[in-house]
């Protein structure tokens, strides 16, 4: 990585202005337009390797949450040779994509920051809503506003590296310099279904620093990612940076692990997976050419907890966003509260008053609160929580 002495980097990006999509506005309109065009055909979605489209034949539909009927998309699954192919091109594209140079990398980025605040807007946002059934405002906060802030952060402070992190300094009769050097090897990038941001953050933040990346997106979030696929390859990504890999999760961790390049993972799942894929690496130390850096989000249990002279308003307030948008897939969803009893009995019939207004339904209809959760594993097991409070004598349930 060079470094960016003498630029001027007062240039500090600014968040991505949140569209409002109130009715009649031109976003919301062509927003609505968007949906109903992906809609009216369903995609065919291939793998992306080295940047062809490989299309296995080994197909998997991908279906609207809150319209089970309606088939999205066609995924084609990668097999064995594509996992190694993928492995293969990503490990050929790093020698190039480091040459390349700090800056030219963070121009691509910066396009595709550009492309998706203006004309992949409202492709971003409809695929994501339909995908992983969000409202708009859920959509336009994750897949756009949430990525382009990825993008455009992410470029501006690896500019800074060299200069805020590594300064040099050199006594009389010593030059010291530095290198910041990317790993030697892929990363797996492997992704979530509940932000679109995320899962493409996850393989081109290290892609910024001169590494190369397998993608391995959610089977419940493959259409809105292959979206963000396209822009990347639009905004100028060369081939084999990115490889996109449909399929199964432990197949292509097998397939990554076998290659001795493979160099780091980029997670952001379940804890117990997380767990099972570090002790997988760490069996495989001995094949491999170097020490993988290990990168994880996992799993957590928020909660809120209201002091006794708290603000009674913005306590319901914080209980019904963070319980219930999104469904309460999200990383900072509550799901637990602790109030003391003064405060919950001023402030109970409010709040279950407030829960009973909650509109559930299409994410077309943008008068909704909530729409559908994931799928059918995920709406099992709230069922189960439901059922087994119901049968609990100490447990009381309050609305719902």
């Amino acid at each position: 990585m060079q470094s960016t002495k003498g630029r001027d980097m007062s240039d500090h990006p600014d968040n991505e202005p949140i569209l409002s999509y109130a009715p009649g506005s031109a976003e919301r309109i062509e927003l609505q337009a968007e949906m109903d065009r992906q809609m009216s055909h369903v995609t065919e979605i291939p793998c992306v390797i080295n940047g062809e489209e490989i299309f296995t034949g080994n197909i998997m539909t991908q279906v609207i949450p809150h319209k089970h009927g309606h088939v999205l998309a066609n995924v084609h699954l990668a097999g064995p040779e594509e996992m190694e192919a993928a492995c293969q091109a990503a490990v050929e594209a790093q020698a190039n994509w480091i040459e390349m140079g700090l800056e030219e990398r963070c121009v691509i980025f910066e396009k595709a920051a550009d492309l998706l605040a203006t004309t992949w807007r409202a492709k971003a946002n409809a695929s994501t809503m339909l995908n992983q059934s969000k409202t708009a405002f859920q959509a336009e906060i994750d897949a756009v506003c949430e990525l382009v802030d990825f993008w455009r952060f992410n470029t501006y402070y690896a500019r800074n590296f060299h200069d805020d992190f590594q300064p040099l300094i050199s006594p009389d009769g010593v030059q010291n310099s530095t290198e910041i050097r990317p790993l030697e090897g892929f990363v797996l990038a492997i992704t979530p279904f509940n932000f679109t941001s995320i899962a493409a953050n996850l393989p081109s933040a290290p892609a910024i620093v001169g590494c190369t990346a397998i993608w391995k997106p959610s089977r419940n979030s493959i259409h809105s990612n292959y979206v963000m696929m396209q822009l990347m390859m639009e905004a100028g990504l060369p081939p084999g940076v990115i490889n996109f890999l449909p399929g199964s999760g432990a197949d292509i961790t097998s397939a990554a692990l076998q290659n001795p390049h493979f160099a780091g993972v980029h997670f952001t799942g379940s804890t117990e997976t997380f767990n099972g894929l570090w002790e997988r690496i760490a069996g495989s130390l001995g094949s491999l050419m170097s020490y993988p850096r290990i990168v994880g989000e996992t799993g957590g249990k928020d909660f809120i907890v209201a002091h006794p002279n708290c603000d009674h308003r913005g306590l319901i307030v914080a209980l019904l966003r963070g319980s219930f948008e999104f469904q309460g897939q999200k990383c900072s969803a509550s799901s637990r509260a602790y109030i003391p009893r003064s405060v919950w009995e001023s402030i109970e019939g409010e709040f279950v008053e407030e829960v009973g207004k909650i509109t559930m339904g299409d994410a077309r209809d943008f008068t909704n609160f909530m729409t559908a959760v994931i799928d059918q594993r995920s709406f099992d097991k709230i069922s189960g929580y439901i059922s087994r409070a119901t049968e609990d004598p100490d447990c009381r349930i309050i609305c719902g």
